[in-house]
């Protein structure tokens, strides 16, 4: 019966992804080109709400337990588990205040309107998962412009999303770039549980009624372990919060 009424349910929200999309892709582009960073940053934090909003239609609701005061002028490196592509505007919005900045792969730079504007234009980076060495000089140059303007790179060491919660190992690589050349950042683990279930059934019909939740652990300097201890220390907190609940 709940895959059922998917289907209609999932036409009806993609009419209104599709216009909120639409409607902020050129206000996007004004932000940015007339009115400077701040206000296109403005544009792009709105846009992930309504996105949030669209996706209410299918029941889903999103929490984060965040008991931490992060420092909005620290450089961040957030390390989180995927489980969806809408593990993204939840982590734009309730990081806000700390400018999120995502490693993501080329092929999302074009064909999306809004979200392929954005990690074009609003200091995300493009890689080439077939080009191993452009993709470490990306990462590398990314990192310099995290660390001069006090933003957050989110990184998924898992590479892609797991497809029912479980997941995957980590690669460490890009992670490594991060740690190399922000020295003083501070890193924040991050799980993300139920994400996967907004995409149980694929990408048509969607899941219903998933409780996407965010649990952010206690952030650490990397001055405060080795990059062994500090890649072990990562993985396993955020891989032993994932739950099927």
């Amino acid at each position: 019966m709940q895959k059922f009424l998917a289907y209609p349910l999932t036409i009806i929200y993609f009419l209104y992804f599709g216009l909120v999309l639409l409607i902020f892709h050129p206000i996007q582009w004004f932000c940015f080109n007339v009115l400077g960073y701040k206000a296109h940053k403005v544009s792009v934090i709105w846009l992930q709400f309504w996105i949030m909003r669209c996706l209410n239609i299918l029941g889903t609701r999103f929490s984060i337990n965040n008991p931490y005061e992060i420092d909005k002028n620290q450089p961040l490196i957030i390390v989180s588990n995927h489980q969806s592509m809408y593990d993204i505007p939840p982590i734009l919005w309730y990081f806000r205040r700390n400018h999120p900045k995502f490693i993501s792969k080329k092929e999302l730079g074009k064909g999306i309107p809004s979200v392929s504007y954005n990690l074009r234009h609003g200091g995300s980076v493009l890689i080439d998962r077939r080009k191993p060495i452009e993709s470490i000089q990306a990462i590398e140059q990314f990192a310099l412009r995290i660390k001069e303007n006090n933003w957050a790179a989110v990184i998924f060491p898992e590479g892609t999303r797991s497809r029912d919660g479980n997941p995957k190992p980590f690669k460490t690589k890009g992670l490594i770039k991060l740690i190399e050349n922000i020295p003083n950042a501070l890193v924040v683990p991050l799980t993300i549980n139920n994400s996967w279930r907004t995409l149980k059934y694929g990408k048509f019909p969607m899941g219903l009624g998933a409780h996407v939740k965010f649990k952010v652990h206690e952030p650490f300097f990397i001055n405060d372990f080795s990059k062994t201890e500090l890649l072990k220390k990562v993985e396993e907190e955020i891989t032993n919060s994932i739950t099927h609940d």
